[in-house]
């Protein structure tokens, strides 16, 4: 017989992780505090009340993780657009790109210096430590009105820095150990992925927006649910590629933001729900 004991157990901590998403909401908006600092308590209770979660393997909650950043990602992108993006596009990337490098940088020199770690360890600290966690800047910034250029610089900065820490991560994996060939091979690994992932974003953001506009559907929510699969896939095939998945469909939501096709609005909602049940 067939022991489904941690497949349910799995789903039972998703389906209590999504309800208590939801309840977070609620309660931050009585509290006027962000969704995600009461998620995060939650969880942090959660975790000592329940050993259970200790029996879960780290590759599944690594896959939970991924699966919403994905997400997250292209509905942060959709909420920018490409208007707004263009004009503080130099910004983003010097403080999404640039900064996150530079963070990473500064953060492995600490951990080097005052904490003892060699510099392969002291490097990857500062590449996990660098990018900031897009659900809550999403989030937070989803529920304020910003004028002018701050709130596009802050969001986009927030969506650009993830993929680049992952990449950054990714690339510093490949290198640790290896001297200084190594290192220049993991930067070059590091520019490619960023590489393939801007290319592809942007071309499957556009061939994802004559899909919507091109091709009816007998049922509205197939619209939705037929965009979220494209989604997936753009992360998954650019990752295949050897590109950076997560900056592929974060380009592909800016695409798509601004612009109009059938059901776009109902799109929105969808995926702003996956958003909200992600912080």
């Amino acid at each position: 017989m067939i022991d489904v004991q941690p497949f349910s157990l799995v789903m039972v901590l998703v389906a209590a992780a999504l309800l208590a998403a939801v309840l977070a909401h609620r309660l931050s908006a009585r509290l006027r505090v962000p969704a995600p600092a009461v998620f995060l308590l939650a969880a942090a209770l959660a975790s000592d009340v329940a050993p259970v979660l200790g029996q879960i393997p780290v590759t599944v909650d690594e896959r939970i993780v991924i699966v919403a950043l994905v997400f997250i990602l292209f509905d942060g992108g959709m909420h920018i657009g490409w208007r707004r993006f263009r004009r503080s596009a130099v910004a983003i990337a010097w403080i999404g790109i640039a900064g996150t490098a530079a963070t990473a940088a500064a953060l492995a020199l600490a951990a080097h210096v005052f904490f003892g770690f060699g510099w392969g360890a002291a490097l990857l600290i500062g590449a996990a430590l660098s990018p900031t966690d897009p659900a809550a800047v999403f989030s937070i910034l989803g529920g304020r009105e910003i004028t002018g250029r701050t709130g596009t610089i802050l969001e986009g900065e927030s969506g650009a820095n993830d993929p680049v820490g992952i990449a950054l991560m990714i690339s510093l994996l490949g290198a640790t150990g290896g001297g200084l060939d190594a290192v220049a091979s993991g930067t070059a690994d590091f520019m490619l992925q960023m590489a393939i992932g801007a290319l592809i974003g942007f071309f499957a953001g556009h061939g994802l927006l004559a899909l919507m506009r091109k091709v009816a559907l007998p049922n509205e929510a197939l619209h939705s649910v037929g965009t979220m699969a494209a989604v997936a896939f753009i992360y998954a095939a650019t990752t295949l590629l050897h590109g950076s998945g997560f900056l592929a469909v974060f380009l592909a939501g800016i695409i798509i933001g601004d612009q109009r096709a059938p059901y776009k609005r109902d799109i929105e909602r969808f995926s702003a729900c996956l958003l909200y049940t992600s912080p």
